[in-house]
């Protein structure tokens, strides 16, 4: 409910296999101490762009959900340090908003619908590569050329699509 902006003061919110359905409301980029942010197979569609308001947020999981986007908004939080969105139906491509995330050090995008090229800026990013507890954008529709920092770790991509 939009009443969940209410709770300014929240720390961490995890929602898990619950039977939500619809969207995340707005008011959620009301909640300015929020560190963890955790939804597991529910159905939400979409992330609102006001999560760019969450300037203390560390952990974003959203996987297995019906999502269609990475909102540029993201790029806002730069105290993330573990950002997963896999086994969702993201299109769409990374946004380069992505490289502003400094403080990040696990991405994982596996299993979407991602197209397009892989911004340049994803090599600002403090990744340790070639861990894939810490890196996997593999399953997706990706094309190449591969930024240099990661050509060696995007794992399996589809990409009869590309030109």
């Amino acid at each position: 409910p939009t009443e969940i902006g209410n709770l300014t003061e929240l720390n961490n919110l995890t929602m898990y296999d619950f039977h939500l359905t619809g969207t995340i409301p707005t008011e959620i980029g009301n909640l300015k101490s929020l560190k963890n942010l955790i939804s597991i197979g529910i159905d939400i569609f979409s992330i609102p762009t006001e999560i760019g308001n969450l300037k203390l947020l560390e952990k974003l999981k959203f996987i297995e959900l019906p999502l269609y986007n990475i909102p540029t908004e993201i790029g806002n939080l730069v105290n993330l340090s573990h950002l997963d969105l896999s086994w969702n139906e993201l299109e769409g491509s990374i946004p380069p908003e992505i490289g502003n995330l400094v403080n990040l050090i696990s991405l994982k995008l596996v299993l979407n619908n991602l197209t397009g090229v892989i911004p340049e800026s994803i090599c600002d990013l403090n990744i340790n590569w070639s861990f894939l507890s810490n890196f996997n954008i593999s399953e997706n529709q990706l094309c190449p050329p591969y930024p240099s920092c990661i050509e060696d770790y995007v794992g399996n991509q589809d990409t009869s699509g590309c030109d």
